[in-house]
């Protein structure tokens, strides 16, 4: 789910942009040498380490400061326990799970809870690749719709907190917004369902941002599910007038 990946954007006293430092920990040594060849040959984006167990994986990240980790879910036998520990140790890095088989409902919904970002296949293309390491870099997350489903299922499953008044009223058209977010529509899709452009999708969204105090789409899908905010197959009844 998610816009268009955007690249990390701090830069040093020169003004020159920072690369974004991945830690690639996976068991396969040919694995580690295609992913390095790939990042090798793009633009802003640097391997920092490539530790091939969990043990060096927890050692990398505090020896090699990284933005992303791409972690191989076999590197533990309970790969959301180990997400865990690597992000006690490193709270700011941004891991993305790198799975060989489809991730079960429970599986998927406890990673992301534990607060992995992104979860791909190690066949992934590697133009998919860059821009999911590029895009979890910028603070958006990278799933599937499935993945938003499940998560989006058990938010609803939760009670919902008292929201605080008056911060969390939405417009009809921001209702349908944040529904259709929470259903795992894109914005290009959004768009299509509300008769208008891209852009002002984007518009929109990026002002239910600031209002509600979260960092991307994920984020607003959990927040609105959690305080009663999205509604269950965010299709509006009629074609809303163009914005």
């Amino acid at each position: 789910m998610g816009s268009e990946p955007v690249s990390k954007a701090s830069g040093n006293a020169a003004g020159e942009v920072e690369p974004i430092r991945v830690i690639l920990a996976d068991t396969q040594s040919l694995y580690r040498v295609g992913i390095r060849k790939i990042f090798a040959s793009e633009d802003g984006i640097q391997l920092a380490a490539q530790p091939e167990t969990l043990e060096k994986t927890l050692e990398a990240v505090v020896k090699s400061p990284a933005d992303v980790l791409l972690f191989e879910a076999s590197l533990s036998q309970e790969p959301t326990e180990a997400v865990a520990k690597i992000l006690e140790i490193a709270p700011g890095l941004k891991v993305v799970l790198l799975i060989d088989k489809p991730l079960r409902e429970e599986e998927t919904v406890e990673c992301v809870r534990r607060g992995v970002r992104g979860i791909v296949s190690r066949s992934i293309p590697p133009e998919l690749l860059v821009r999911c390491v590029r895009k979890v870099a910028a603070g958006e997350p990278w799933l599937d719709k499935r993945s938003v489903h499940w998560l989006a299922e058990a938010y609803r499953a939760q009670p919902h907190p008292s929201a605080p008044h008056g911060k969390l009223k939405l417009s009809e058209k921001e209702q349908i917004i944040v529904s259709l977010v929470t259903d795992g529509r894109r914005n290009k899709e959004i768009a299509l369902e509300l008769g208008t452009s891209e852009q002002v999708v984007k518009n929109y969204l990026r002002r239910i941002y600031e209002r509600f105090g979260v960092a991307d789409r994920l984020e607003l899908a959990i927040y609105c599910l959690q305080h009663g905010l999205a509604k269950r197959g965010g299709r509006p009844a009629a074609p809303p007038a163009r914005a």
